[in-house]
């Protein structure tokens, strides 16, 4: 039997996903284009030329710029669109005024405005029941070209979750599950953050024994974050915290340790953001994270510096030397002396 999947957002990572669910032959695929003029060059040249060039888009992918027909009659929508332009882009669907059918999203960020995570915009936005996330270490990059790689679907419908496992699974793409969606969706906008911050130092020619401190601190600092709203512990030590956290932090491909690295060389934000053709979520979750963190009084250092340098000029040299300098204490709550 055939199953139409919708994916909803012809980024790289859209795309990537597109390939590898049609690679399945009872798979029908549409990749839909939010602005006809991608689609057209999508269509014309079969290859998504600004993000994965190089990577060819077979038949079996159908590519449209109809949104109407791209949904018509799909099993499963999977989510493929920027944090900052989710809203906006759903309402073209909503307009269509027809029930969604379950959801996956791949978006990694969280609303500047309502805090609000992906999964919560689409069940908002559009109604849906049934909404998982798909998350984990999975650069479009090597997915497109079929690397391997290991992710995490999260749902609180145990039946959904091991539907989109099915779904998603081949013998170079393994799909665990997870109950757990707030810690899964909090993961992957929080280490965009941390991933920001190693890019920085890689700018600075830190070395690896002060990238192997962030990374550690940092995940201690998503956890804390995580947990105070709701997310497991358990999560961020998986495939969607540090997991996806050393992909991000150390790999050529991630995009927020580049804006952090072009940041350590001096550049500046504004420039850096305009001349990039991906959207690097972390430079919006800063901003959204550094204010819930600062009303609930939840010790954030590093992704504190990170606002700092973003959003208030400050030296990314400063930045380092505030961090090493702080307080010293205790590596954990569990490592304090009894006399303490």
């Amino acid at each position: 039997m055939t199953l139409k999947i919708t994916i909803l957002g012809d980024g790289a990572w859209g795309t990537a996903i597109a390939l590898l669910l049609a690679a399945r032959s009872e798979h029908r695929v549409v990749l839909w284009s939010a602005r006809p003029e991608n689609a057209q060059v999508l269509q014309q040249h079969r290859e998504n030329v600004r993000l994965l060039p190089g990577v060819p888009i077979p038949p079996s992918v159908e590519l449209t710029g109809d949104v109407a027909h791209a949904t018509a009659d799909a099993a499963l929508w999977v989510s493929a669109i920027p944090t900052i332009y989710l809203r906006s882009t759903l309402q073209q669907i909503t307009a269509l005024g027809i029930a969604a059918p379950p959801v996956v999203s791949l978006t990694k960020g969280l609303e500047n405005e309502t805090f609000l995570r992906p999964t919560q915009i689409l069940q908002q936005m559009l109604g849906a029941e049934e909404v998982a996330v798909l998350s984990g270490p999975s650069h479009a990059e090597e997915i497109s070209r079929g690397l391997p790689a290991s992710v995490v679907v999260a749902s609180s419908n145990l039946d959904l979750a091991q539907w989109i496992q099915r779904v998603f699974r081949t013998e170079r793409f393994r799909v665990y599950t997870n109950p757990d969606i707030i810690g899964v969706e909090l993961a992957g906008a929080l280490k965009n953050v941390i991933g920001i911050a190693a890019g920085i130092g890689d700018g600075l020619e830190l070395g690896d024994n002060a990238k192997s401190a962030l990374l550690t601190r940092g995940l201690a600092e998503m956890t804390r974050f995580g947990v105070a709203l709701g997310a497991e512990t358990d999560t961020f030590i998986g495939l969607a915290g540090v997991g996806d956290l050393i992909t991000t932090c150390v790999s050529r491909h991630g995009r927020n340790r580049l804006v952090g690295e072009r940041l350590g060389r001096g550049e500046k934000l504004a420039e850096i953001v305009r001349n990039m053709p991906k959207i690097a979520e972390g430079v919006y979750t800063a901003r959204s994270v550094h204010d819930r963190a600062a009303r609930m009084a939840i010790e954030m250092p590093i992704t504190t510096e990170v606002y700092r340098v973003l959003y208030e000029d400050k030296d990314p040299r400063l930045a380092v030397s505030d961090l090493m300098m702080r307080q010293p204490r205790p590596e954990g709550e569990r490592h304090r002396y009894p006399e303490e």
